[in-house]
């Protein structure tokens, strides 16, 4: 569960509910790492949360999704519902990836409160993230890109609210999160293979 560190560089929203909101995050998604990515820089899709709190399970869902069609070299994932990244195991994932990725380019990926009416919206940035700060959590911060998926508002007991977030939310957000991610795969290898044929 996250919130945004302030930066000079923009956060875009996406309406998940929109019909066009998965195409237009790949796109936005492809330009930011084509901005970052040498043709040999790894790419990491660091996907934080937990599996036993409804609201915290986007990023282990979104792991499993892209673990189970994203078979390509260079790309990696961090974080599945069958081996989550969460607040006991993330500085030990971070240092991990670090000492096995030299220079890799990080996209962090968790579930984030916000205002009510932004319930549903993902959002992209540039920056790291700063995990469990919406619950009051001390961890480190963490990616080059971020994309969150705001699942509920954020108030008192925001504990509280994770576990009564609606599965259909997140469940949602996670598709068109992963369609957006392999359309911008699949946008960044026709861009490569242009360059290597032209």
């Amino acid at each position: 569960m996250s919130i945004f560190l302030k930066s000079k560089n923009r956060i875009i929203y996406f309406n998940s509910n929109e019909q066009n909101s998965a195409y237009e995050l790949g796109l936005a998604l492809s330009a930011l790492i084509k901005k970052h990515v040498l043709c040999s820089r790894n790419i990491i899709f660091l996907c934080i949360g937990s599996d036993r709190a409804t609201g915290d399970c986007l990023g282990p869902i979104i792991g499993y999704k892209l673990s189970k069609y994203i078979k390509l070299p260079n790309f990696y994932i961090y974080g599945t519902l069958e081996h989550p990244v969460h607040a006991k195991n993330l500085k030990d994932t971070i240092t991990m990836i670090n000492q096995k990725h030299d220079d890799a380019l990080i996209i962090a990926i968790d579930a984030s409160l916000g205002k009510s009416d932004h319930i549903g919206y993902i959002t992209l940035g540039e920056g790291p993230l700063k995990p469990g700060a919406g619950v009051d959590k001390d961890l480190p911060e963490v990616g080059d890109l971020f994309i969150t998926g705001i699942v509920n508002f954020s108030g008192m007991l925001d504990h509280m609210l994770l576990q009564t977030t609606r599965l259909n939310v997140v469940m949602s957000m996670a598709d068109q999160i992963c369609q957006a991610i392999n359309y911008s795969i699949n946008h960044l290898e026709s861009h490569l293979l242009n360059e290597v044929t032209s």
